[in-house]
């Protein structure tokens, strides 16, 4: 399934301008990177996959409609997925969105 070209529309205007910035397509969506790495993507199956703290994980999907990432049958600290209905309004979708620049802000450059 192909990415919501809307959904990366709508992260570009909030990501718009921040350093380092650069966009690729993996994790079959288009992400967003911040120095080399990666911040947020406009998920193939829909929704954000996300790049956060490992320590807030447990509280950030404690939230519906958000979850930890799965890979390969193995969930992960540090990923989740935030479903579509949670992305409606702009206001969310910068919240989330911010949190996942910072993360990736707070790591060294690669």
């Amino acid at each position: 399934m192909a990415y919501d070209e809307e959904l990366a529309n709508r992260i570009r205007e909030v990501v718009h301008g921040e350093r380092g910035l650069t966009e690729r397509r993996m994790f079959g969506g288009l992400a967003f990177l911040v120095n080399g790495h990666l911040a947020v993507s406009a998920s193939g199956k829909r929704g954000l996959l996300l790049r956060v703290d490992p320590d807030q994980t447990e509280s950030l999907v404690s939230e519906p409609p958000v979850r930890r990432f799965e890979m390969r049958g193995r969930e992960m600290d540090g990923w989740i997925r935030v479903a579509p209905e949670e992305l409606e309004t702009d206001e969310a979708l910068r919240r989330w969105v911010s949190l996942g620049v910072a993360f990736a802000r707070s790591l060294p450059p690669k």
